[in-house]
């Protein structure tokens, strides 16, 4: 997200090309370049993730990205750029990971819709961050000459700072998980985990008193004494992330291989959902394009013939995503688990996708608008496509998480999803950028708009095959009702077995204390 604010302002400091109508073109190559290459490695992230584990996944993902990102800094031409991007495509596996890391965080399926609007949170959070940094910190030289002068190397590759700063905190987030971030995936959560280790060790010199210390009397130490000599027998629990409680056992679940032969037909075919990427890719280029591009002089003729974008800064640019993204948050936490509740995810994600068409066709007649009426038509088109956007990604993934007939193929799931998802992505802002191109040069610069709505439009069709099935989720409230109602039944079992052996010791003779019955009998 920190590229878009200055990716044409990038363009034409590389001189390719005199004709500006041509940068939208070559903007669509530096977007596509990371989502194609995301695309051929995505599905194979998700299956290292299933052997490996989740969290060195997502790490090598971080460090991939930061460093991508140090090389586009450094780009002095396109091609270097286009490597760069690819490069952070290649290592960067953790869409597919993390959508697989937070379904296996959730256990219960009422907690679905507040669990999957935190991933979106998180990357609103970024939006917010990412446009602010780039537009800032992009061409310092120019922005901040008091502190960056002139033949320094920030005036030699003058986007190399917001780089250099997102690199720096992808490190910190390097750091952070190691130390922190727990595993998740169900057959290696339990293995010795020396980062986490030595982040407890650390947290433990930053508090006075361990939060699990436990002070007792001489009257208590003879029964703490007896209950570690009960548990002393059982292996140390691993790391949990989802059980409560380490005396709990986990219910085993069948491997891929394991699975019942109509259960993977079944996942397979359940997976029906277009997606996401379609209907986001198409236009995550094109209105940073459309916003810098300068006011056009040439005559309107209405209905469908004008050009001419709104000639904004980088860093205005910047700051209109970032109100953006701070709208996405509210709407993450509050609006989406508020809707997904009372309307259910699949009639949400088709509400959204009948109206996502009617925004791209409206879109390219805000420059004909009176002045000052622009740019809160701007805002509002802004408010409009972040409010559907955060309905549909984390409906759409719920829908998808559901469908899977294991967690343990949940992997290779999303990483197919990530990888059609970036396959959408990396053809989306080529394609609509030749034809911006061709528009501009026609007098139409609405003609990549609509074709994005055309796009939409089959979208909307499509959603109305989407069936919402029983899957994953409902197979485990299925199995954990049933271990419940045996452990009552066992419960019960026992309970009326004690009683009973209680009343042949009182006709035996033997008495017992009330307190001592009472106990038994519990």
């Amino acid at each position: 997200m920190s590229i878009f604010p200055y990716v044409y302002y990038m363009i034409l400091s590389f001189k390719i090309t005199s004709d500006t109508r041509q940068i939208a073109v070559y903007a669509g190559l530096v977007t596509s370049a990371f989502a194609f290459a995301e695309f051929l490695s995505g599905v194979a992230w998700g299956r290292i993730s299933d052997r490996v584990g989740r969290k060195p996944v997502l790490l090598a993902g971080l460090a991939g990205t930061a460093l991508s990102m140090l090389v586009f800094g450094f780009a002095p031409n396109l091609p270097v750029a286009l490597v760069g991007r690819a490069l952070g495509g290649l290592l960067n596996g953790n869409m597919g990971v993390l959508q697989t890391t937070v379904a296996e965080i959730v256990t219960v399926k009422e907690h679905q819709s507040q669990a999957y609007a935190i991933m979106p949170f998180v990357w609103s959070l970024g939006s917010l961050l990412g446009p602010a940094l780039g537009g800032a910190l992009a061409q310092p030289c120019e922005s901040f000459p008091t502190f960056f002068a002139r033949g320094t190397l920030f005036d030699q590759f003058p986007f190399l700072l917001p780089n250099l700063v997102c690199a720096v905190i992808l490190a910190f987030g390097v750091l952070v998980g190691v130390l922190f971030l727990e595993e998740t995936h169900e057959e290696l959560k339990g293995r010795r985990d020396f980062g986490i280790e030595a982040g407890r060790w650390l947290l433990g010199h930053f508090q006075t008193r361990p939060a699990d210390q436990i002070i007792v009397d001489k009257a208590g130490e003879a029964n703490l004494q007896e209950q570690s000599a009960l548990l002393e027998d059982e292996e140390p629990p691993g790391y949990r992330t989802i059980e409560g409680s380490p005396c709990q056992p986990s219910t085993p679940s069948l491997s891929p291989k394991a699975l019942p032969a109509d259960a993977k037909t079944k996942g397979k075919r359940r997976v029906k959902n277009k997606p996401r990427g379609v209907r986001k890719a198409f236009t995550k280029q094109l209105m940073p394009v459309f916003l810098s591009e300068p006011i056009s002089t040439e005559p309107i003729s209405l209905p469908f013939r004008f050009t001419g974008g709104f000639g904004l800064s980088s860093q205005t640019i910047g700051l209109m995503l970032s109100v953006q993204g701070v709208y996405s948050m509210v709407a993450q936490l509050y609006l989406f688990p508020f809707a997904s509740r009372h309307f259910g995810s699949l009639k949400l994600f088709r509400c959204v996708l009948m109206t996502w068409p009617l925004l791209y066709l409206l879109v390219p007649y805000l420059v004909i608008l009176p002045q000052g009426l622009q740019m809160p038509g701007v805002y509002l088109c802004l408010l409009w496509k972040i409010t559907a956007q955060c309905f549909a990604f984390p409906s759409n993934q719920i829908l998808l998480t559901n469908s899977a007939p294991s967690s343990l193929v949940l992997g290779v799931i999303n990483g197919v999803a990530a990888s059609s998802a970036s396959l959408a992505r990396a053809f989306g802002p080529t394609v609509t950028g030749l034809i911006h191109s061709w528009g501009l040069k026609i007098g139409f610069t609405g003609v990549a708009w609509w074709a994005c709505g055309v796009v939409c439009i089959l979208g909307a069709l499509e959603s109305l095959w989407i069936e919402a099935v029983d899957g994953r989720m409902d197979h485990e409230d299925e199995e954990r009702l049933a271990d419940e109602a045996l452990i009552d039944a066992l419960a019960i079992d026992a309970a009326i077995n004690a009683a009973e052996d209680l009343q042949q010791f009182e006709e035996g003779g033997v008495q017992i204390p009330k307190s001592e019955s009472t106990l038994n009998f519990l």
